[in-house]
């Protein structure tokens, strides 16, 4: 949490002391959302400013980015070409590239890419033998890849040796901090028990995984999967899944339920224990005026009135595009506004402190849906850390508050579900 604070003080000043760009610059190209377009203005910049063989690190950042873009489509040849002078990945180079590959190995065309690229990513972190936390913690991730992808191509005994040592990894698995970090790893470790032949405990283990909210759409499509094969048909298969998620439901709706707040009137103060003393409190919100007062911009630059929502439970949540846990929120927010997309309900995320196109380009790119406003001086509730989330009756009173990303997409949406279901039997 000090960290997420700590990036957030930054953040606000560091915009206003942007120095004057070059004609090509990282910010720029970075902004573009297709790969193609980001080799186009590449090559422009070489042609205009030929790269100094004795200055190879020069264009690093730019290869480096390039050939993640081109390894997300598939493309082995081109990934190649940007990564044969072997360019250092910074750690959100890093991210983009698990990301890539995690989306691929679901895609069983790219199976064999996907083994290829984790197993030598990997041969390199072990030359290094980083102690690095979050370096760790992708290095856990492309072994969890790396044994899926074997697991499907039918080497079992390569694949359950990189699961099980990916278990033996210090990882951040468990601090929810990354999108379904938990959850992709059971799913993963499944698909490899059932490679194995070890379908009961395979479905064991996923049917735990699904009681205890530790799940994702990816896992329960492999539930469904593997209990096929164990019962040799769907009889009962519906039932059960239904079961188990309404006892993860029903846990988080009796812990979200004594989180409602009877009395907010304004000014209102949310507040969380101090992370370094468990006996103080701290600011994480403050409201001075009623929702019904407040206007924000959104990614076209039109005003967005909270009036306008009166009679309708509203959600909002404060974001960064450099707040992981932020992000691996949203896909338990969509789950919440497809269910309710027929009801007075509308979720908005609020983008602190950024620009417009970095925010534009950053949800292009991530294939964001959600409805996104602007608050870049964080003005409107003074946000202490993100992500932080508020939820209003129809009449606009703050009913729940939360901060923090709950560790996996359902948890995520059923802990958002029940407090709409709840502010619903209050109204």
């Amino acid at each position: 949490m000090k960290k997420i604070l700590l990036f957030l003080l930054i953040s606000s000043s560091a915009w206003a002391q942007q120095p004057k760009k070059n004609k090509y610059n990282y910010d720029d190209f970075n902004l573009l959302v297709k790969v193609e377009d980001k080799e186009k203005y590449y090559q422009e910049m070489l042609r205009e400013k030929p790269e100094d063989k004795t200055k190879v690190a020069r264009y690093n950042d730019y290869r480096s980015s390039l050939a993640v873009g081109w390894l997300a489509k598939g493309n082995l040849e081109k990934y190649r070409y940007y990564t044969k002078s072997h360019p250092e990945f910074s750690f959100i180079e890093l991210l983009d590239f698990t990301y890539a590959l995690e989306y691929l190995v679901e895609d069983s065309k790219n199976l064999n890419l996907v083994e290829q690229v984790s197993r030598e990513y990997l041969d390199r972190l072990d030359k290094v033998k980083t102690n690095d936390e979050l370096t760790l913690d992708r290095m856990r991730v492309l072994l969890e890849v790396n044994a899926m992808a074997n697991a499907k191509l039918g080497n079992v005994t390569t694949a359950m040796k990189n699961i099980t040592r990916s278990s033996t990894i210090k990882s951040m698995r468990d601090a929810k901090y990354f999108k379904d970090s938990k959850s992709n790893y059971l799913n993963r470790y499944a698909i490899v028990l059932a490679a194995a032949g070890q379908q009961q405990k395979a479905l064991d283990l996923l049917i735990e995984a699904v009681r205890n909210a530790d799940s994702n759409p990816k896992l329960v499509a492999t539930l469904r999967e593997v209990y096929k094969k164990v019962n040799g048909n769907e009889d009962g298969l519906q039932e059960l899944i239904k079961s188990l998620q309404d006892v993860a439901y029903q846990k988080y709706y009796k812990e979200v339920e004594k989180l409602y707040i009877a009395d907010s009137k304004i000014p209102f103060q949310g507040t969380m224990l101090d992370p370094n003393d468990n006996t103080k409190k701290i600011p994480i919100l403050t409201a001075k005026q009623h929702a019904k007062d407040i206007s924000l911009i959104d990614l076209d630059g039109k005003t967005v009135n909270f009036s306008d929502y009166k009679g309708k439970i509203m959600v909002i949540d404060f974001w960064t595009t450099g707040c992981t846990p932020c992000v691996s929120a949203f896909a338990g927010f969509e789950k919440v506004v497809a269910d309710y997309k027929k009801e007075e309900f509308q979720l908005f995320v609020v983008n602190l402190y950024e620009e417009q196109p970095a925010i534009k380009s950053f949800i292009a790119k991530r294939g964001i849906t959600l409805d996104v406003l602007r608050d870049e001086p964080n003005k409107t509730y003074d946000i202490q850390a993100t992500p932080t989330k508020i939820v209003f009756d129809p009449m606009g009173n703050i009913r729940f508050y939360s901060v923090s990303y709950a560790g996996s997409t359902d948890r995520e949406y059923y802990k958002l579900k029940a407090m709409v279901e709840i502010i619903k039997a209050n109204s």
